[in-house]
């Protein structure tokens, strides 16, 4: 489905949106801010994020929500589409000084009814633990500032630990953290572990176990985002210099790379399955890059300002053997019984999964949908379904939405390829490196592979306009027929990597680092340095092909110099950056405006979807049949801000 609305239309806010497999609705009843519910002024304040935990209750209401808004941090119940927020009874509510929260994460293993572990990072650099339950304050990290004096930008626990999690800045570095280990009052001394192209991963050196066990020096600029695979071994990196950097994370290893078409990345997230993975950025594109292949696979067009979130919709995602049309989405227990994915940090042994058959020659056909949400500066949430057509274009379709003629590959997964779970898709958003506002270059990696080809033009799998490429056919490309029978296999360049002999060992994480102390909690009190401070939205109607001068002038600033604007213009229309022409362009299945601010948060739930805005109202929108509040409930919460579509 195309995006709705235009003319005076296209300033209304929508309270709900329709796709295939019916009519998803907001809540209004279930909006969750400030108590007072007053709009926060959003100007120089950090985005609005939000976590949730499950805490395992037996009630059968164990879902708990995090959000940050400004210098306050909340804690409440979570009922969702059950029963109206009671934003009157927060279980925590903490307001800093000095400084504001920037991200937060629970971790899933430790969480019960009566105590869970979140970090919490913030804008002068430290690292906070906490139980908001207990309201208790355990740890404070990199307290003294003497590790890193930059905002953190992203925080995660490691999946399938207790006690170890990832902390990045907008220094362009990431940190590897254990519970257990004080930070010490010297800054840390380093010693350079593995090193490849434009990473560096050092460890600490220390008699007594400190923090932090690791530090990764990743591309130049800010982290903006990173995400561990669902299996935990990989870990996906946007940065904004406008590079994908795919690690093995044990081994440090760079698996894969790609570029964005223009700009920073901003935000990366896999498909459930590992298979894929989807990056926005600030060429307003979402991005679908290969795991198995390092390529990208297709990107998407819909909004007309920064991506700020992508993320894959895991319920919606469908998988089925059959030779007949598929169906766009299945009941949730027959998603749990095509999907098995791996918990903790071993990668299931499982049989082939669908989507292997599905890539193998005499495997029975499978139809697949991924579908993933994007949420943008624009104040726009779009919709986006990942069809067989653009992952499996050289294979006979089970059901004809759109046609697409495109670079295929055959090659088979590579060793540590998830195969555990049966759908996934994912999306890497284009960057392109250019300051002119120029379209037409985009940067990639040439793997000197000769049996790539591409078609000179591929026919779109939208109706969006594009323009034939100048100056003749790329080096890897070739006028070709509508068939789509001619294959590739990308090889990804080799990159080398300098090693030293304390990384023999596999794995650069040390098992044997324990407790030697705990370091006491101090108020948090130094202040955000105004470069520090997230970027200024730039223009509405900024979209790729038209670049203000001051967004110019923050490009200007993140090349380091003019060789490195010469090296990101090298990769436009290679494999690292393909020209637009060169992959397929999808159209959004839904693109609505749903708040008047910015929107920061994306979060896809098995009984709704969840949506955030810099005003800090957090937004839930109940999936179709699964409208549970009562009309009776409707006092408790002001009425609708918007109109129905």
């Amino acid at each position: 489905m195309a995006a709705e609305g235009g003319g005076k239309e296209t300033n209304e806010i929508k309270t709900q949106f329709t796709t295939r497999e019916g009519v998803y609705k907001l809540l209004t009843h279930s909006e969750y801010s400030r108590p007072n519910r007053v709009p926060f002024n959003s100007q120089g304040s950090n985005p609005v994020k939000v976590s949730f935990v499950n805490v395992n209750d037996q009630s059968g209401n164990g879902d708990r929500i995090c959000f940050n808004v400004g210098r306050e941090l909340y804690f409440y119940i979570y009922k969702g589409v059950r029963k109206a927020a009671d934003l009157s009874k927060p279980i925590d509510k903490r307001i800093y000084k000095g400084t504001q929260p920037t991200c937060h994460d629970f971790n899933p293993l430790t969480a019960t009814a009566d105590s869970v572990s979140l970090l919490v990072g913030f804008s002068a650099g430290q690292v906070q633990l906490i139980d908001p339950i207990k309201k208790e304050t355990s740890k404070l990290f990199n307290e003294e500032r003497l590790i890193d004096k930059s905002r953190v930008t992203c925080v995660r626990w490691v999946p399938g630990s207790e006690s170890l999690f990832l902390v990045a800045h907008s220094s362009g570095s990431m940190y590897l953290y254990n519970v257990e280990n004080t930070c010490g009052t010297t800054p840390p001394n380093y010693q350079l572990l593995k090193q490849g192209e434009n990473y560096a991963v050092h460890t600490c050196k220390s008699k007594s176990a400190r923090n932090p066990l690791l530090r990764w020096t990743v591309g130049e600029g800010a982290l903006n985002e990173f995400a561990f695979s669902p299996d935990g071994k990989f870990l996906a990196c946007a940065s904004q210099d406008g590079f994908l950097r795919v690690f093995g994370f044990d081994a440090a290893e760079l698996h894969g790379t790609m570029k964005s078409y223009f700009g920073g990345l901003l935000c990366v997230c896999w498909s459930p399955d590992g298979q894929y993975i989807v990056a926005g950025g600030e060429d307003d594109l979402v991005t679908v890059w290969s795991f198995s292949d390092c390529r990208v696979i297709a990107r998407g067009h819909g909004h007309k300002s920064w991506v700020s979130v992508v993320a894959f919709d895991h319920c919606t995602t469908s998988v089925e053997d059959s030779d007949l049309p598929a169906e766009f989405s299945g009941s949730d227990e027959e998603y749990h019984e095509q999907t098995n994915f791996g918990v903790g940090r071993d990668r299931a042994n499982s049989a082939q999964s669908r989507l292997s058959k599905r890539n193998s020659t005499d495997g029975r056909p499978v139809s697949v949908t991924y579908r993933f949400g994007s949420v943008g500066q624009d104040t726009q949430m779009c919709l986006w379904d990942l069809t067989e057509d653009i992952l499996f274009p050289h294979l006979p379709l089970s059901r004809t939405r759109t046609h697409t003629n495109v670079m295929s590959a055959t090659s088979s997964p590579a060793a540590g390829t998830v195969t555990a779970a049966t759908t996934t898709a994912a999306a890497a958003a284009g960057n392109s490196s250019g300051t002119n506002g120029s379209n037409t270059g985009s940067t990639g990696n040439n793997s000197g592979n000769t049996t790539n080809s591409l078609p000179a033009t591929l026919p779109r799998s939208n109706s969006l306009p594009h323009s034939n490429p100048q100056g003749g056919t790329t080096p890897n490309s070739h006028p070709s027929s509508n068939s789509s029978t001619t294959t590739a296999t990308p090889t990804p360049t080799p990159t080398p990597t300098t090693t030293t002999p304390a990384s023999k060992g596999g794995s650069i994480i040390d098992s044997t680092f324990i407790a030697t102390g705990v370091s006491k909690f101090a108020t948090l009190s130094l202040h955000d340095s105004r470069k520090d401070r997230h970027e200024k939205d730039h223009k509405r109607n900024h979209s790729m092909g038209h670049i203000n001068s001051k967004s110019s002038d923050k490009l200007n600033q993140l090349s380091s110099s003019r060789t490195a604007k010469a090296d990101a213009a090298k990769t436009l229309g290679t494999t690292l950056c393909p020209r637009m022409e060169e992959v397929p362009l999808l159209e959004p299945l839904v693109c609505k405006k749903i708040a008047h601010e910015r929107l920061t948060v994306l979060i896809f739930l098995e009984d709704c979807l969840v949506t955030a805005c810099q005003e800090g109202f957090v937004c839930t929108w109940a999936r179709p049949g699964k409208v549970g509040l009562l009309s009776s409930q409707s006092h408790t919460a002001t009425p609708p801000r918007g109109t129905v579509v």
